[in-house]
């Protein structure tokens, strides 16, 4: 069984593999990083403006047709729907920036909106064009009319959605088209309407299979491009991103954001004498380590070298000292001698230090880390100038831990 799995997942999803929990992961949004949700934010807002874009150029032109095909009222009013949606599609594709506190929500909103145009101009298109008496040409142009909505169902193939999310649009397109189907008093009949129903059918499955695989080669992406190659923690480009969003999300909320900087004492003994291979094997414990420890909704980013920073929302300044000591206590593994590692620590709160943006914070954060290691070394600055002796649980003020940085 798992032989075969890995098969399918090699050829469908290559060149990434594709794990059970990953999988689950595609069939619904629940559980999205910040991040890849931000990612995939920008990606759908980008294709709907494109997409609306032609839209509002090819809609009107479409209007000839119209006015070729009918009569003079039935295409005045055709001509007016059509303008009517163009307008639709040029607010889409007005240039706009991407939401910094709720991107997804105004890209799937977007996305709806979008959606909805074609099979609501069908199901108005309805209402305006008399079946009664229509020339072949004129029943040709009103079949065409038919397709929006299995137009629509095949164009959410393009966007990176989950299972769950394909079929939540196209819950609204189908009762669209189910709707126009029985206009007039008409029943539903499978020899009538199968085939449509079917083919719409079709066309969400192709939408779902496309989405998720456009979701799980993304994710992929972003997570090689987010992260340390070595560590595994994020990179300092994409921690400088989310700090920068959970400052802001912080600030807005008014609640506390503190930042922790880590870096390894005697960490150029270790490469030193036992070489390069023992120095990336103290970082990766480490990373190891602080992930089990830290929360789920932390951040941890490796900053340069042995340094690391730890960004944990929703922390006040007074619950770090038991915080840092459950992060020791649990180690933060051992040097190739066998003594365990130790860690110079700078902790700076966003409420309690009164800063007004992230890169101050850290800056704040890497004076009190210097406080500490020239202090003694494990042992954490804390707001306050409060020192944290992390071998032991005895805490001192230090009134001069600030100068030392």
């Amino acid at each position: 069984m798992n032989k075969l799995w890995n098969t399918i997942t090699e050829h469908i999803v290559a060149p990434t593999r594709l794990t059970a929990d990953q999988l689950l992961g595609l069939l619904t949004p629940i559980g999205r990083s910040v991040h890849m949700r931000r990612h995939a934010a920008s990606v759908i807002v980008a294709r709907v403006q494109l997409i609306s874009a032609l839209f509002a150029l090819l809609v009107p032109l479409w209007a000839v047709v119209d006015v070729l095909v009918f009569d003079g009222i039935t295409a005045t009013w055709l001509v007016l729907l059509r303008l009517v949606s163009a307008g639709v599609f040029v607010a889409l594709a007005w240039p706009r920036e991407v939401s910094a506190t709720r991107p997804y929500t105004q890209a799937v909103v977007m996305l709806l909106i979008m959606l909805m145009v074609p099979p609501l101009f069908y199901l108005v298109s309805l209402q305006i064009i008399d079946p009664v008496g229509l020339t072949d040409s004129q029943r040709l142009v009103a079949q065409l009319y038919t397709f929006m909505p299995t137009i629509v169902l095949g164009g959410l193939a393009i966007f990176p959605l989950t299972a769950l999310e394909i079929l939540l649009f196209s819950l609204p397109v189908l009762g669209i088209a189910l709707t126009g189907m029985t206009s007039g008093g008409a029943e539903l009949a499978l020899d009538q309407h199968g085939a449509a129903l079917w083919f719409m059918l079709m066309m969400m499955g192709v939408a779902m299979f496309s989405g998720m695989s456009q979701s799980h080669y993304m994710e992929s992406l972003v997570y090689k491009a987010m992260t340390d190659p070595l560590t595994g923690a994020y990179t300092r480009r994409s921690g400088t991103e989310a700090l920068e969003l959970m400052f802001r999300l912080s600030s807005m909320s008014g609640k506390p954001l503190a930042v922790a900087f880590f870096d390894l004492d005697h960490f150029k003994t270790i490469n030193d004498n036992y070489g390069h291979e023992a120095g990336d094997h103290a970082l990766c414990t480490l990373v190891e380590r602080l992930r089990g420890t830290l929360r789920r909704g932390d951040v941890l980013v490796r900053w340069g070298g042995e340094e690391f920073i730890a960004v944990l929302p929703d922390m006040p300044a007074d619950q770090m000292p038991a915080f840092l000591q459950r992060l020791r206590g649990a180690g933060f593994g051992t040097r190739p001698d066998g003594t365990p590692l130790t860690a110079s620590i700078g902790v700076a709160e966003s409420m309690a230090d009164g800063v007004m943006d992230w890169p101050a914070l850290v800056e704040l954060a890497d004076q009190r880390m210097y406080a500490a290691k020239h202090g003694g070394r494990d042992r954490a600055v804390l707001p306050g100038e409060l020192t944290v002796m992390l071998e032991g649980a005895a805490t001192a003020a230090t009134p001069t831990a600030a100068s030392a940085g």
